[in-house]
């Protein structure tokens, strides 16, 4: 018999999984995900400038550019873009707050790096999994390609197809626009592995979850997402 689970959980446990895993990854610096890596690169610019930037911060002014993008390539605007904005800002700050706890190991191996990139790899699948699994509003990431889609009818897969490859495309130009043609910033082989194996743990995870909990609205709050 499947157990319960209440949808406004998964939120939080998604964000959570999402904010470790990318720490995780960051730590391991075998590259991270080519959504996250123009956010990650942003930082490391802007570091240079203020030094109180951090991570978690650059990931949620990046989201707020792309909605500003988002409104104008859709032309309308929705209470609900503001809520995916606020759950960028937790899960920066949770992001933030892991990088934080994982500083106090120091220098790592390499033994620890793949170590680290893997469990951030299974990490972050399993968070998006869960978040696939609540009605609040997901990141901007997310809701870019949700909305896109919509606008203009066509397949979420086509549609999320081209945005990675839009990210990527982008962090690239940006690791070489911001330390120089040929140098690789935020990504590598560790990017291109997420690529490929990203969507179908994302897909088991779900299928797993889905086998063993009734996914349920604790509080009548859905209709305000």
């Amino acid at each position: 018999m499947k157990k319960k689970f209440y949808c406004e959980a998964s939120y939080f446990m998604g964000l959570v999984l999402l904010a470790f895993g990318a720490s995780l990854m960051t730590r391991a610096d075998f590259g991270l995900s080519m959504i996250i890596a123009p956010a990650y690169l942003m930082n490391l610019k802007l570091a240079e400038y203020f030094s109180f930037m951090t991570f978690g911060m650059a990931e949620y002014l990046f989201q707020a550019l792309l909605l500003i993008l988002l409104i104008i390539f859709v032309r309308r605007f929705k209470f609900t873009y503001l809520l995916s904005f606020l759950t960028a800002v937790l899960y920066g700050m949770m992001l933030d707050g892991c990088l934080y706890l994982l500083a106090f190991l120091g220098e790592i191996n390499i033994a620890v790096r793949i170590i680290f990139y893997f469990i951030g790899l299974f990490t972050t699948s399993l968070g998006v999994a869960f978040m696939f699994h609540t009605y609040i509003s997901a990141e901007v990431y997310e809701l870019f390609v949700k909305e896109v889609t919509e606008r203009f009818g066509r397949k979420l897969g086509v549609i999320k197809t081209i945005y990675d490859i839009m990210s990527f495309v982008l962090a690239v130009i940006m690791s070489f626009a911001f330390f120089g043609f040929g140098h690789f910033e935020g990504i590598g082989v560790g990017t291109l592995f997420c690529a490929l194996v990203n969507g179908r743990l994302i897909s088991t995870f779900g299928s797993l979850l889905e086998k063993r909990f009734d996914f349920v609205d604790h509080f009548p709050l859905r209709r305000y997402f």
